[in-house]
């Protein structure tokens, strides 16, 4: 019953206003938020949520499972929170009819290692729990904003099939999802939810409460900066009520100087620790699972930079963004993070200079393997401003750096000598 991923056909971030440096150390992504989290926020929009409290702790379980039922709630949904979908397969969500077993339920999740498709094999441990009084429902439906790359808008999406993966409904059944293009400059009208909400099958009654939910979330979205607002299932209940039963928003990190409050809602524990440490020095790193640390300037490098380590018969184990201005301070704790993971046999530097000069990388990169005696090998391609400089700096250091004149032949490189250092 809780939302499961992103959805098709655009993942990304709506950018509604100019976009000021990335200070936000989010490392260039989407912040992502807890389900309770989003409900607040929806709440306050004027979206309908089920009654409902985060805990902690076992104690602060039971007080909210007690008041709950004191409050007159036929039963309570325990769920775990953690930033993955899958979690009522997992084990992580459990509808409980009795305050005994609510107890238990919240004993028995808090603090498991819950594994879902979304976490791997490894599981996220639950460390808070939402608990809410259970809904009487009548239909599971579907709501979704994201941003439409191809046409540069929003798009609105609806379907009968909620309670399911939408990618799953998308690939067996794509006329099932209903979608409203949303002109930026005229916004999303109340037609456009009513086309919606008929196409929902949703009873007359239900249709002018429809049109008001839509339009809060769409406010919602807008006047957060999110890149993602997604409501599964969406639900009607037995006294024709509409809830969102599920939430998930991510937000666009570029907006966050905006947004203080929704920044301070990060929660660190739930994302890779090395990705934290790099966002400390507002290095951008992504841990993926190879044998080949890529340091890169701009994501566009990276993505390319990992294509060709993939053609060259090796995988990347991360990928780590200097960005355009990167101080020698900055590059060393790039190298201490990159090295942090074991699984690392070789370093690959892809840099374009341009801002960043290859002699200034070149200096940082010398200095950086001085002072935390790197052992693996270093790998480096070098082009753009004063890069003959750079090279010599390379080459004068008396290390043992090998350098491609191309990324073919540096991937080559690097693919060979992680090859041999982990024979």
């Amino acid at each position: 019953m809780d939302t499961a991923g992103t959805v098709s056909p655009a993942q990304g971030s709506l950018g509604p206003a100019p976009n000021p440096p990335n200070n936000s150390g989010l490392g260039g992504s989407n912040l992502k938020i807890h389900e309770y989290q989003a409900k607040e926020i929806l709440a306050k929009y004027g979206v309908a949520v089920p009654k409902g409290e985060m805990a902690n702790t076992l104690e602060e379980a039971t007080e909210v499972t007690r008041k709950l039922f004191a409050e007159g709630a036929a039963g309570v949904v325990v769920k775990a929170q953690i930033h993955a979908g899958g979690r009522g397969k997992g084990g992580g969500v459990k509808v409980a009819r009795t305050r005994e077993d609510a107890e238990l339920y919240a004993k028995n999740i808090l603090g498991m290692q819950l594994v879902t498709h979304q976490t791997g094999p490894q599981g996220q441990k639950v460390q808070r729990l939402l608990i809410e009084e259970t809904a009487a429902i009548d239909r599971e439906l579907y709501l979704g904003i994201v941003l439409d790359r191809a046409t540069s808008e929003l798009v609105f999406m609806a379907s009968q099939a909620g309670g399911m993966e939408i990618e799953e409904v998308a690939a067996k059944d794509p006329e099932a999802i209903f979608k409203e293009s949303i002109d930026p400059a005229v916004g999303f009208g109340a037609w456009q939810a009513r086309k919606l909400a008929f196409a929902l099958g949703l009873k007359a009654t239900q249709i002018t409460a429809a049109v008001a939910f839509l339009q809060s979330l769409y406010k919602a979205f807008i006047e957060t900066d999110a890149s993602l607002v997604e409501i599964n299932p969406f639900i009607t209940t037995k006294d024709d009520k509409l809830l969102a039963l599920d939430a998930k928003i991510t937000f666009d990190d570029n907006a966050l100087f905006r947004h203080p409050a929704i920044k301070a809602l990060r929660d660190t524990a739930e994302e890779d620790p090395l990705e934290v440490e790099a966002s400390k020095y507002a290095l951008n790193y992504i841990k993926l699972d190879g044998s080949i640390a890529c340091m890169v300037n701009g994501a566009g490098l990276a993505m390319a930079t990992m294509d060709i380590i993939q053609y060259a018969g090796g995988s990347p184990a991360n990928f780590l963004d200097v960005g355009g201005g990167a101080t020698q301070e900055q590059i060393e704790h790039a190298f201490e993070i990159l090295l942090a993971d074991a699984h690392v046999k070789a370093i690959l530097i892809n840099i374009f200079g341009g801002i960043l000069r290859v002699d200034r990388l070149a200096t940082g990169v010398v200095a950086a393997t001085r002072n935390l005696h790197v052992k693996v090998p270093i790998v480096l391609r070098l082009e753009g401003t004063n890069v003959e400089e750079g090279r010599k700096i390379l080459a004068e250091s008396g290390l043992n750096f090998q350098v491609g004149e191309t990324m073919k032949e540096a991937a080559e490189l690097v693919v060979a000598a992680a090859a041999k250092a982990g024979a």
